[in-house]
């Protein structure tokens, strides 16, 4: 090691803490051969939850294997740097910041632990910040792992543009994103349904308010937006003298199978007319 960073012009060596009893003799070597001693540092282990060395028990070590998992490479470049190193209590650095702020003046004396929790926090910041076209295309990539290479095919990129920016504000990973984007991407009669959200919001008569409201959406001739779609549910709530809770959960339920998603007029723009026709209109076979 000490001829290899000689020949390669090394001039300061950052390294972990548990290097440190080797440093002496690196620097006997360097006088023995008479050549200028690197400056040496040495940094806190990271450790796992439990308090011991991070390996291999505790999980993904390669950074490849966290771009496999869904964090972003400036996510996980700033939760690294911040993790036995400090400037003041600024968590969220840009790669220029780190370049700008970074001394080994702010180098911690304690081990650091690797929080998981905090990694996905920081990583939905940079979602929430990265451009949509860019996610877009990452979420392609995420979705060809799992889906049909031909039924991937058929999904428009302009479909997932569109997605995406729904799916910013909740998506901690691009994991957790390519799951939530799959209730767009597929045809009414291939939608998965939770059971209990059917069985919870889609009663006899609720179905029946669906489909009575499948009926004032094909009959709505404006264009398909939330500024139109909106006043339209309203005066259907209002005509029947029921609240937006009431209408809005059996609605969500029937356009996405599930009681959680994003708001539910974004919902409808995304999926277009056509597919919330037959989505509402299949709540009878449910």
């Amino acid at each position: 090691m000490v001829v290899d960073d000689h020949d390669m012009g090394v001039t300061h060596v950052l390294r972990g803490d548990d290097h440190v009893a080797n440093t002496p003799k690196q620097i006997l070597l360097y006088q023995a051969f008479g050549w200028p001693v690197p400056e040496f540092g040495h940094v806190p282990m990271i450790l796992g939850p439990d308090k011991k060395k991070l390996s291999k028990r505790h999980g993904a070590l390669s950074v490849m294997e966290y771009e496999k998992m869904g964090y972003l490479p400036e996510a996980v470049m700033n939760y690294l740097a911040r993790l036995g190193w400090s400037h003041g209590d600024q968590e969220i650095f840009s790669r220029q910041e780190l370049v700008a702020c970074f001394s080994t003046a702010n180098l911690g004396n304690s081990p650091a632990v690797f929080d998981t929790q905090k990694l996905e926090w920081l990583n939905g910041h940079y979602m929430k910040q990265a451009e949509p076209a860019r996610l877009a295309a990452l979420l392609r990539e995420f979705l060809s792992r799992e889906m049909d290479p031909a039924e991937l095919e058929d999904v428009p990129q302009a479909l997932l543009l569109a997605v995406t920016p729904l799916l910013q504000p909740r998506a901690r990973t691009l994991v957790e994103m390519a799951e939530m984007s799959r209730m767009f991407l597929v045809d009414a009669p291939y939608l998965a349904f939770d059971e209990k959200a059917v069985a919870q919001h889609l009663t006899e008569a609720n179905k029946t308010l669906v489909l009575e409201f499948a009926d004032v959406v094909e009959a709505h001739q404006g264009a398909f937006v939330e500024e139109d779609l909106e006043p339209l549910a309203q005066a259907f709530m209002a005509a029947r003298n029921l609240k937006f809770k009431a209408v809005a959960q059996p609605l969500r339920v029937a356009l996405t199978g599930r009681t959680v998603s994003p708001g539910l007029f974004e919902t409808m723009r995304v999926l277009g007319r056509e597919q919330v026709l037959k989505r509402l209109r299949r709540v009878t076979e449910l």
